[in-house]
């Protein structure tokens, strides 16, 4: 594991760096709102695709290394993610195919930035359709404007709703609800075995 600091316009972020052999492509991974890249499913999914050849970049927003809570505005989480990738694909994933993906509102500026970083493949974990309890709230239109093939790992009793599968995008509805601590052996079997399938025709 490394862990590398890149200078973005809101602010250093931070990556932690996991390498796996044979490097076939790399998932960069965002955290929720006020959480942490130590995140139980973060963990999860990053072992996952380490076991199924992938590098993976934990990357922590300049707020969460600034030692807030209170996220950045979406502008702004957005540049910062969009700098952490081109700083990784000069340096560490060259000419690798990259693949997109967070937890909760890391999965909101995965989707939101895939079409500008050149994402070949989106992974939501837990992604928040809406605060609970306002269902007209939806944030839906962030995860239908992906044009790649998505992946939505989602707990079958999240408050923050559940999106449905469509075109190009799967769900894997797992027992659980928002943090989906109750399955991680879940996380990693539907994120292994989705970025294995996405992959092959890439390698």
């Amino acid at each position: 594991m490394t862990s590398r600091v890149v200078e973005t316009p809101h602010g250093p972020a931070r990556a932690e760096l996991h390498c796996a052999p044979g490097g076939r492509a790399a998932l960069l991974l965002g955290h929720g709102a006020g959480g942490l890249i130590t995140a139980p499913d973060l963990v999860a999914a990053a072992r996952a695709a380490v076991d199924v050849g992938v590098h993976v970049a934990l990357v922590e927003q300049p707020y969460r290394v600034a030692g807030r809570r209170a996220p950045a505005p979406a502008v702004q989480l957005d540049a910062a993610w969009l700098a952490v990738v081109e700083d990784l694909s000069a340096g560490w994933f060259d000419d690798l195919p990259l693949v997109f993906g967070g937890r909760s509102s890391g999965a909101r500026v995965a989707c939101r930035t895939s079409a500008e970083g050149q994402a070949v493949a989106v992974l939501c974990l837990a992604f928040p359709v809406h605060p609970p309890g306002r269902p007209e709230k939806t944030r839906l239109p962030e995860l239908d404007a992906v044009e790649v093939a998505t992946l939505v790992v989602q707990g079958e009793n999240d408050p923050f709703g559940r999106p449905a599968a469509a075109h190009h995008r799967e769900l894997a509805l797992l027992r659980g609800d928002h943090n989906l601590k109750a399955d991680l052996e879940g996380v990693h079997r539907a994120v292994g075995e989705w970025l294995d399938r996405v992959l092959r025709p890439m390698g």
